[in-house]
């Protein structure tokens, strides 16, 4: 996807901003609901699962996608003392301050931190609050150096039929081995062929309950 295309803003079904890409005919979130996505698929069924297994002080997360930073902002508004986050994320083509502007968040989620989260400089590791430092690269995801000992991935390309490249057996295989034991990875792409995929690169592959109102299964998958 080139960044110079026509982007339009819509309103999901739980009242959440999306953008919409014309030309694949692709939304960055569900249009049943992107806020409603973000908590479950991403900061409940992959972080504050991790969370709960334990086992580490501060957790590596590592974010394919930054987007319009809403996976970021919810899970900033969750990491306590008890479960300190280093929030890694790669985005080969950042939104326009413009356009993040004109979305609704600010009603939906903590304004101060989403702005912090929005303003962060790139390339360099920024401390939001004493526990979630993010580290926003400017990279391509198929080509960048991955960072290492990762214990969280939110997997939120693009689908596989339209970036197909992102969902490749080689693409994956690079990211498995940034993963800890124990590693959680979450995708809203349920796809027997992905998970088939995830199974033979030695992950354990779980099906489980989509959010409300949108996906009836997601991809949870855990290194051993």
């Amino acid at each position: 996807m080139e960044q110079k295309v026509n982007l339009e803003i819509e309103i999901t079904d739980d009242g959440s901003a999306t953008i919409l890409v014309p030309e694949l005919n692709e939304h960055y979130h569900s249009v049943r609901g992107a806020l409603t996505e973000s908590n479950h698929i991403y900061r409940d069924s992959a972080f504050l699962h991790r969370c709960n297994m334990g086992g580490t002080a501060r957790l590596r997360l590592l974010e394919i996608g930054f987007g319009t930073g809403l996976n970021a902002v919810v899970t900033a508004m969750v990491a306590k003392e008890q479960n300190p986050v280093h929030y890694i994320t790669l985005e080969k083509y950042p939104l326009d301050s413009d356009l993040t502007s004109q979305l609704n968040y600010n009603k939906l989620v903590d304004k101060d931190l989403y702005r912090l989260i929005l303003e962060a400089e790139w390339n360099n590791p920024v401390a939001i609050t004493p526990y979630f430092t993010l580290e926003k690269r400017s990279a391509d995801y198929l080509t960048a150096d991955l960072p290492s000992g990762i214990d969280v991935v939110y997997f939120d390309a693009f689908a596989p039929e339209k970036q197909p490249e992102m969902w490749s057996a080689e693409a994956f295989g690079r990211l498995v081995n940034t993963m800890n034991s124990g590693a959680v990875l979450t995708t809203y792409c349920s796809k027997g062929v992905i998970r088939r995929l995830l199974e033979s690169l030695g992950l354990t592959v779980e099906r489980i309950a989509g959010p409300a109102g949108g996906k009836r299964e997601i991809l949870r998958a855990t290194t051993p």
